[in-house]
């Protein structure tokens, strides 16, 4: 697999991711109805661009509050000097927990950003206590409560 340049991505990719981010179960007819293609060169486009990783995969997306999710954190996490020496243990440690839904390395004050979702402050708590700060090689972190969420989104700015 080459490196995908966005350049290489035409009208009709552009389209068709576009569908295919807001509902993943069209069928490449429909999809090939809505971009205007035929159905064989659409579903052609569709394979080079899973082959491609472009996309990378098609999931089912849950509401998280109706699974009893209903707690989101953001936690600022500092290493101290052993943790940022072994790294690969922190992130390793960090990929185990389900709770972690987003890990993302920062350039500044603060390490890691992790977005976290409990079914509460308490389970919070305890996952605070009882998994995250043991991880070894954590000097600081700081939860931050998200109290309602404006936007959320899984779809990329793919049109233009």
């Amino acid at each position: 697999m080459g490196t995908f340049m966005h350049s290489e991505l035409d009208v009709y990719d552009r389209r068709i991711l576009a569908l295919l981010q807001e509902d993943a179960s069209l069928s490449s007819a429909q999809i090939a109805e809505q971009v205007g293609l035929s159905q064989s060169p659409c579903w052609r486009r569709i394979q080079r661009l899973k082959e491609e990783g472009v996309i990378r995969g098609q999931v089912t997306l849950l509401d998280r509050k109706k699974i009893g999710l209903n707690t989101q954190i953001f936690a600022e996490v500092k290493l101290n000097a052993h943790g940022r020496s072994n790294f690969t243990e922190f992130t390793e440690a960090i990929r185990g927990f389900p709770e972690v839904l987003e890990c993302y390395v920062l350039m500044g004050a603060v390490d890691f950003l992790l977005r976290i979702v409990t079914s509460d402050i308490e389970a919070y708590e305890r996952f605070f206590f009882e998994k995250l700060s043991m991880v070894p090689g954590i000097q600081e972190v700081n939860s931050i409560v998200a109290l309602s969420e404006i936007k959320s989104t899984t779809s990329l700015p793919v049109l233009r």
